[in-house]
């Protein structure tokens, strides 16, 4: 049996700071991951002061972010596609460009996700809450598309020209940030180094999340593949200093204190045992490619 991921995210470098040792572990397994960016992220901000592309990122920001995007795919091991939408940008006041991923009506921007289901044919999908994990317009219409496509992919009536229907097993929400993390590194670092710098940055994430409900099911062990993550996220320069404090801890430390990746199993058409420890688990039905 070919076990298949299928991960929804809304913009490039996001694919890296939510799941990419999830993805990694599971390369190692054999298991094919295939990473979806709903949009190139054209108007995302560049947040590395110190960026060595930065003539090319404030001329064609697209264009970098397409090559960080190859190099990330390359340190996992994955396979990617574009959805093929553009950004629709930070917006304050509600309002989205006209055309923008979130802007284009749900039922004609599923429609391509649902062919890559029926094409790829996963048994387990990974996406967003209904919040888009923070309100990014972007990140709320990924977790809209996904649970459309979710849904549409097994149903042979919708999107008749997309391919034979394909029923994904399990569904996963992320909840890699959240307080139970926060809060075992905390600790960790308190005892081993009590006076490291990182003690700060540790308490304001704890903070942040101080009121996250604890949501997460499945814990996936991936602490054999931090530096894999690393590299993947740090190839998105443009989107992420690697000096960055929010993304980046000791591994070694986090090993120690909580060497997971957590998501929370929103539906599933296979039985499994809560907690798990496998985004798979129950996956036994499935045909071979």
């Amino acid at each position: 049996m070919t076990l298949r991921l299928l991960a929804v995210h809304a913009h490039p470098d996001d694919e890296s700071s939510k799941g990419a040792a999830t993805y990694a572990y599971y390369r190692s397994l054999g298991a094919e991951v295939l990473v979806v960016s709903c949009t190139g992220g054209e108007r995302g901000s560049i947040l590395n002061e110190d960026l060595t592309h930065l003539a090319m990122a404030e001329r064609d920001l697209s264009g970098l972010r397409r090559l960080e995007m190859a190099a990330a795919q390359k340190a996992l091991g994955i396979q990617h596609r574009w959805l093929g939408y553009q950004d629709s940008g930070m917006q304050d006041d509600g309002g989205v460009p006209k055309n923008s991923f979130a802007d284009v009506p749900l039922e004609v921007s599923a429609e391509p996700l649902v062919r890559i289901v029926r094409e790829f044919r996963p048994q387990v999908l990974i996406t967003y809450d209904e919040n888009g994990g923070y309100p990014h317009p972007d990140h709320i219409r990924t977790h809209e598309v996904s649970l459309e496509a979710f849904r549409a992919a097994a149903d042979p009536d919708r999107y008749p020209d997309a391919g034979p229907a394909w029923q994904i097993e399990k569904l996963y929400y992320d909840r890699i940030f959240n307080l139970e993390r926060m809060d075992a590194m905390y600790l960790e670092l308190s005892v081993t180094e009590p006076d490291s710098d990182l003690l700060e940055p540790l308490a304001s994430a704890r903070e942040r999340m101080s009121e996250y409900p604890n949501l997460a099911t499945t814990h996936v062990p991936i602490g054999d593949f931090l530096e894999v993550r690393d590299e993947a996220l740090k190839a998105h320069a443009s989107q992420v200093s690697p000096t960055s404090s929010f993304f980046f801890w000791p591994n070694d430390m986090v090993r120690k204190a909580w060497p997971y990746e957590d998501f929370q199993l929103i539906e599933s058409k296979v039985d499994t045992v809560m907690p798990e420890s496998d985004l798979f688990a129950g996956v036994t039905d499935t045909v071979d490619a």
